[in-house]
């Protein structure tokens, strides 16, 4: 009898993988995010990834980090974009993968939707008022927080048709 492969990726790998494949999708020239939203049943509900609403163009809108006339008013981040993308579906219990851990407004709206874990890969944000409110925001509502930890370092998608 054939035995199963061995080097197949864990379910936190395949949803953190999913999530930096979202971030691929933004068009912001310095920071990329993306998230992914999964149910008790390791069932995705639905991706992120951080950019403009709906309608506001990506070439009319500034993606300027300084100065007057910013992005910062105008993204949607990536937490808040796949709750949003839901469309209504219920979010109670699930878990969040993230590549940068969520802002203090992203938090608000993962307790909101009744997210119950946070699964990070990044915190380089950590010392920084929004981040430490969120943590004690997200502490407090008993959702758990946890920093991934990958097995392996990198994953590589082929787009080559298998023989």
């Amino acid at each position: 009898m054939t035995e199963k492969r061995k080097d197949y990726i864990s379910w936190d790998e395949y949803f953190m993988g999913v999530a930096l494949l979202a971030s691929r999708r933004s068009k912001d020239p310095n920071t990329q995010v993306g998230a992914c939203i999964v149910d008790e049943n390791n069932v995705i509900l639905t991706t992120g990834y951080n950019g403009f609403p709906v309608g506001c163009s990506d070439d009319e809108f500034p993606w300027d980090r300084e100065g007057e006339n910013t992005k910062y008013p105008y993204v949607v981040h990536a937490e808040l974009n796949a709750i949003l993308n839901a469309s209504g579906k219920s979010l109670k219990g699930a878990r969040i993968y993230v590549d940068l851990f969520p802002c203090n407004e992203c938090a608000k709206a993962i307790i909101q939707s009744g997210i119950k874990e946070v699964v990070y890969l990044s915190d380089k944000y950590a010392d920084t008022p929004g981040v430490r409110a969120s943590k004690l925001m997200l502490s407090t509502a008993g959702v758990k927080l946890t920093q991934f930890r990958p097995n392996i370092q990198k994953l590589v998608l082929d787009y080559r048709e298998k023989k």
